[in-house]
């Protein structure tokens, strides 16, 4: 298949949503696009949820969840979706678990988790959740890694990670798990952990090249793992600056390229939406 040229690719405005939002989630589920909660313009977390119709460019408001929160982990779950942790009204973390049922339009409230966490990185592997790593209540990074039944409503404890974290960044590559930076009490961490479902063993991996979180993460086509840009820790009294860096690591030779072997974002950003189109890496947004 061709690859399309940059000119063939334009922007569209689109709906405006109902009101402005930060910290929200975006999902999708059977080709919907779902927005939950968020902060509002004073700050404070909402329990709304919206869907998308591209076939009409419009937003449609639904049920809102159960638990108003900001920054929560969502997993699908066949026509299902996941809500985990997060933020609630009082700016505390959250235990909180919701399921919404596409089909039923209904959400359901299930099995809380064992504390109150943000900051949770969530993936699924054959129909299960499994959230790693979270900040507490005592603000103090987690190493907890847990799976979510959804036909038994049970957490089930796995082997913790090797290293304390929030905000990672989290990727599943047939049965493994890849962890990579995020923070530790807000200093950036660049430790990199893969945990093999199979044998329920954590493995440490070599260091990414640089402490950073809020990166873009994304497999290529090759099945090489990479990290765009983020959020760069700087050296002893320098403040954290973002950067355009893209990291890229070859889980055939267990190692990260040279710098001189992967190339440069054009712009330096945090916190932005990453994809791959058609062979191609495209970002947008973000800090």
């Amino acid at each position: 298949m061709a690859v399309p040229a940059a000119h063939e690719y334009h922007w569209q405005n689109l709906a405006r949503m109902s009101s402005g939002r930060v910290y929200h989630s975006l999902v999708e589920v059977g080709g919907q696009m779902y927005m939950l909660g968020g902060c509002d313009a004073t700050g404070r977390a909402t329990n709304c949820m919206e869907l998308y119709c591209p076939e009409v460019d419009q937003w449609v408001s639904l049920p809102p969840m159960p638990t108003a929160r900001a920054g929560a982990a969502v997993a699908v779950l066949g026509k299902q979706f996941l809500v985990v942790g997060g933020v609630g009204k009082e700016q505390h973390p959250l235990k909180a678990v919701e399921v919404y049922n596409t089909e039923e339009g209904k959400w359901r409230k299930r099995s809380s988790l064992r504390e109150e966490l943000m900051g949770l990185a969530i993936t699924v592997k054959d129909g299960r959740a499994l959230a790693v790593g979270g900040m507490g209540a005592d603000l103090l990074p987690r190493s907890i890694l847990q799976q979510y039944d959804l036909r038994k409503d049970v957490w089930a404890l796995l082997p913790p990670m090797p290293t304390p974290r929030y905000d990672a960044s989290i990727c599943l590559q047939g049965s493994k798990i890849y962890v990579a930076g995020g923070r530790q009490c807000k200093r950036l961490v660049k430790a990199f952990e893969v945990f093999d479902i199979d044998s329920r063993t954590w493995s440490s991996l070599p260091s990414m090249p640089c402490k950073r979180s809020y990166s873009g993460v994304l497999w290529d086509n090759t099945g090489r793992l990479c990290w765009l840009g983020g959020l760069r820790q700087g050296g002893i009294h320098q403040s954290s600056k973002f950067t355009k860096n893209v990291s890229i690591f070859d889980t055939s030779q267990g190692s990260w390229l040279k710098s001189e072997e992967t190339v440069f974002m054009k712009t330096k950003r945090a916190d932005f939406a990453a994809a791959i189109v058609r062979g191609r890496m495209v970002v947008a947004g973000g800090l």
